[in-house]
This record gives structure tokens, sequence and C-alpha cells, in this order.
């Protein structure tokens, strides 16, 4: 991913100011800041969810700023995976379900779809025994999380706060997967974190504040 003179502005207060970022295949970096810094901001941009005010945004070749409609959507499944602070899983669906569904609305056939769910959730060591997921712990959740922002093998992987809402044991547990997983699988990891703990073990820490990204101290 290819971050160049991304600007954004709320309320005519400045969050992102010609911000530049680069995250290759097989690298991490974590995104540090005060809350309203516009840490979040930058990942709904990437993921094409807000128009910045100027800037470009190249995601597997391709400009995210500007895409629209289906062609961002395709886009997005085929190349981003997402992992969010509370999962954002459908409770009443059994683990392989809630990962077989992004193949899915991506068109995979269901067979090869749970087929991949199921693998990727046994790699990820997540029970499959019926259980649904509301019935899962925390980590357990998260690591589900994880396999379904996976399934699409995309280039680039986002998490926000992806520990915010762990113990210390299970937090460690599921940072030791994530951070994994740019040498695993070959792809960008952009996570945003207050945790400096977590921050820590990514190859590169930026700090955003006042609208600009320098080197974390």
């Amino acid at each position: 991913m290819r971050i160049a003179g991304l600007t954004h502005e709320i309320d005519d207060r400045t969050l992102l100011d010609r911000v530049d970022l680069e995250v290759r295949a097989g690298e991490s970096l974590a995104v540090t800041g005060p809350s309203g810094s516009g840490k979040s901001s930058l990942l709904s941009i990437v993921l094409g969810l807000v128009p910045p005010k100027a800037g470009k945004v190249v995601v597997a070749g391709e400009n995210v700023v500007g895409m629209k409609g289906r062609r961002l959507s395709r886009h997005r499944r085929k190349n981003i995976g997402m992992v969010f602070q509370f999962g954002e899983l459908l409770a009443e669906l059994s683990p392989v379900e809630n990962v077989a569904i992004s193949a899915l609305l991506d068109g995979v056939p269901r067979e090869d779809a749970y087929r991949r769910s199921h693998e990727l959730l046994a790699e990820l060591g997540v029970r499959t025994d019926g259980a649904l997921t509301g019935q899962l712990s925390g980590g357990e959740r998260q690591r589900v999380a994880v396999a379904r922002a996976l399934i699409g093998e995309p280039a680039l992987l986002l998490a926000d706060e992806p520990t915010g809402a762990l113990d210390t044991g299970t937090r460690d547990l599921v940072a030791d997967l994530l951070f994994d997983l740019p040498r695993t699988r070959g792809c960008a990891l952009l996570v945003v974190t207050h945790d400096p703990a977590i921050a820590g073990r990514a190859d590169r820490t930026l700090r955003l504040d006042s609208g600009s990204l320098t080197a974390a101290p």
C-alpha cells in the first residue's frame, strides 16, 4: 500500500495533512497517537469508506480514492482484509459461517468457501465443534475475525485496536498471531493502536498527531 499527499479535514480541523506512507508486502506497521488524532479516519479512507480532501491511496496497484459502488466493493473484498476491535462478527452464526460468508459474497462456490473456512480456523486454533460464535472467548472471536479477514488472501490487512478488548494474556496470543501474518501470508499489515506493547511488535511504528506522521520515540 502506498499513500501520497493524503489530506483529510473534519469540521475545519485537519486530521491528515499531506500524509505520505508506504507499507510493503511482508511488512508490519503500527500507527499510534492520541484519541481523535485521525487514526481510525486513516483506516476508513484506506477502505474507501470516507473520501479525503486530497491524495492517493494505492492498494494492489489501484487508487482507492474515487472508487465507487461495485468496483470499490470488489476491489476491497479481493485486496483488503479488516480486523475490528470487537470483531464485528455475527454471534448467532458459527465461526465457520462467519468466515465463509466473505468468500460467498465474492462468488466463491459454497463447498470451496466452507472448506477454506475450516482450514483457516484450524490453522488459527479455533474450534469448529458446533459452538456459536457468541459462545466463544474473546480471544477465539478475534481469531475468527482474523480468519474472516484472511479468507480472500488480501494484499493488505488492516487492524483497528485489534486487542483493545482483550485481557493481557489473550492480547499477547492474538498479537503473536497477527504480527506473524506478514511473514506467513506475504501481506502488508497496518495496525492502529493505543497500546505501546502492541505497537512495539511492528517492524515500524509511526505516531499520528496534529495531522502529521512521525517516527515514534
